[in-house]
This record gives C-alpha cells, sequence and structure tokens, in this order.
C-alpha cells in the first residue's frame, strides 16, 4: 500500500485529532442542480446517488457560500461579479461546456456550493485527520475563465484560504484525474507552498497542457498495475521532500476502462486499490486527506456513482484502520 501498513499505530499527531463517531462527508442538496439536457457529459444528478451509497458517513453541510474576496483570493473580480451577475459572455460560457444554463441562479449557486463543501471537507480533514466531500475537483478552472465543465476552481480558493488563514504552510494539491489539472498549475506555477501533482492522461484533454510542479503524463490503456507502480514511486517522495501540511485529493474516476473520457484501463479493483494506497500513504505519513470526487463520465448513473464512492469506502477504511474516530481533540 504506502509507506506502512494500514494497521500500523498512528502517530501521536494523529492521536491528537477530535474525537467523532464516523468519517466526516460534506453534501450540498445545490449538487444535484440544475439538470442539464439528456445525454449532456456532465449529468450534476449523479451526485445525488453519491450520498445514498455513503449513508454510513457522518454527512456535513456547509452552512454558508464563498464570498466575493474569498473567490478573488485566486480568481479575477472581473470574472467573479460575471459570473455570479449571471453576465458571463458566450465566448467563456462555451469554453465552460454548460451553455446558457452557466447564468442561471440555480447554477451559480450549485457552483458556489461546492467551493463550499470543498472548503468545509479541507477543514474537516484538518480537525479529524481524514475527510471526504461528494462533489469538487473544478481543476480547469483559470483566474479568468472556466474550462471543461468547470467554472470555480474549487481547489485553489481552498488552498488560498488556508493560507491566507494561516491554518496551513504548505498544500500538497494531488491530481488523479485522468485530466490534467491545468488551470490549478497555471494558479499556483508562482507560489512555493502549494505543491501540484498531477498524474493524468498523455493523450487527453487538455490539448495544451500546463507545466505543474510534478506532471506524470500516462500512455492510453494504462491498466491498474501499471498506474499503481507509477503512483507509488512519485508520490512518497513527494510526501518527504515538500512535507505539507494538509494534502486536497482529486481523486477522479474517469481513468476508468469503461468511461467515456478517460483512456486509460484501470478497473473498479484498481481505483479502489489506488484510493487505498493514497489514503494509506499520506496518513502514514501523519498527513491530513481532504478528498474530492473529481470527474468520471457514464450513461448509466448509478455505476458512476459506485465509482465515485470507492473514495468513501476506501477513506472509511482507513479511518477505521488508523481509528481516526477515537483520537482525542485536537487544540483550535
Amino acid at each position: 500500500m504506502g509507506a506502512s501498513p494500514a494497521n500500523a499505530a498512528p502517530t501521536a499527531s494523529l492521536q491528537r485529532r477530535q474525537k467523532i463517531s464516523g468519517l466526516p462527508v460534506v453534501y450540498h442538496e445545490a449538487y444535484s442542480a440544475p439538470q442539464l439536457p439528456p445525454g449532456h457529459r456532465f449529468p450534476m444528478v449523479r451526485i445525488c446517488s453519491v450520498p445514498f451509497y455513503a449513508a454510513d458517513h457522518l454527512v456535513h453541510v456547509p452552512d454558508e457560500l464563498p464570498t466575493h474576496e474569498t473567490l478573488q483570493l485566486v480568481h479575477t473580480a472581473e470574472f467573479v461579479d460575471s459570473f455570479t451577475g449571471g453576465t458571463l459572455d458566450e465566448a467563456r460560457m462555451k469554453r465552460i461546456g454548460f451553455g446558457d444554463v452557466t447564468r442561471s441562479p440555480v447554477l451559480i449557486e450549485r457552483t458556489l456550493a461546492e467551493v463550499a463543501g470543498t472548503l468545509l471537507t479541507a477543514r474537516l480533514a484538518l480537525r479529524h485527520g481524514l475527510a471526504c466531500n461528494t462533489a469538487g475537483g473544478t481543476h480547469h478552472a483559470f483566474p479568468d475563465s472556466g474550462s471543461g465543465f468547470c467554472i470555480l476552481n474549487d481547489l485553489a480558493v481552498t488552498a488560498a484560504v488556508l493560507l491566507e488563514e494561516a491554518r496551513v504552510e504548505r498544500v500538497l494539491i494531488l491530481d488523479l484525474d485522468v485530466h490534467q489539472g491545468d488551470g490549478t498549475a497555471l494558479m499556483f506555477q508562482d507560489e512555493p507552498r502549494v505543491f501540484t501533482m498531477s498524474v493524468h492522461g498523455e493523450s487527453n484533454f487538455p490539448a495544451r497542457k500546463q507545466r505543474s510542479d510534478l506532471d506524470v503524463p500516462l500512455p492510453d490503456g494504462t491498466a491498474d498495475d501499471e498506474y499503481l507502480r507509477v503512483l507509488g514511486e512519485m508520490l512518497p517522495p513527494v510526501l518527504s521532500c515538500f512535507q505539507p501540511d494538509l494534502v486536497l485529493y482529486d481523486a477522479g474516476v474517469d481513468p476508468h476502462k469503461d468511461d467515456s473520457l478517460g483512456k486509460l484501463a484501470l478497473t473498479d479493483q484498481g481505483l479502489l486499490r489506488r484510493e487505498l494506497q493514497v489514503l494509506d500513504t499520506c496518513l502514514a505519513a501523519d498527513i491530513p486527506v481532504a478528498g474530492y470526487v473529481g470527474g468520471g463520465y457514464s450513461p448509466d448513473l448509478n455505476v458512476l456513482a459506485r465509482r465515485h464512492t470507492l473514495l468513501h469506502r476506501a477513506a472509511s477504511e482507513m479511518w477505521d484502520s488508523y481509528e481516526l474516530g477515537s483520537r482525542e481533540s485536537m487544540p483550535e
């Protein structure tokens, strides 16, 4: 798995995490809205199935949406105002991929709720050692525009907020979506406190890649064993050298062999092994992890929801293995 067995004795720092009864999972009812036209590649209704498959967890709901000032830590004021005001121009709406729905109040609320949920998940991870969102991972959003079904960059906003608040000194954004996290890479290209690592399909979207701190492009058809071997070689040295205070983990399931936009060849079992490997490696190094579902594309929404909840299944196993729910409280 990772640097040590999953049942290894937790470190002293993990023993100070706050006691709670179950893995914290974040959900907001706005995640599943709006309903896009039948056949759209990104049917948001898929998200409403995720809590059903993760029903045994302790669910948290964001209690407030991010302010314009918060969003402007990584986005331009003009872009924030245009999007939230429903006046985004046609060219930028086309690049995002949601059509006229991009200007709708429902999608605006949904996007803001996703950012709020991603930030809440990170805060819960810092408090308890591990937490998961049921959405998140909008890594194609740039400072002044969205792209590839991503409007606001929730991962970048979250990292910037926690750094601004001095909650953390270093953040690793670990992006295992099949598509390179180009927006995130660009936003933090001159920020030494954020390390961006992207393991993605070499030939896949975006055609024009940005430069992450560590890019690991994989050839089409890469399957379970090779994928996990490469990940196992790359992740531990990054954790050891960069020593992040928090990992924001984009656990996209689009590397799956049956994904409509994937081109890689992971199986369900391979994805589960990936989640266990990532979480075990980070937790064994005493690094909190906030997990996000990332991308995934399938016409069968139940199949897709089950793939997404492999993250929650693995996180539950690691939660129990590291006995995170029985730790003493962290000081505020």
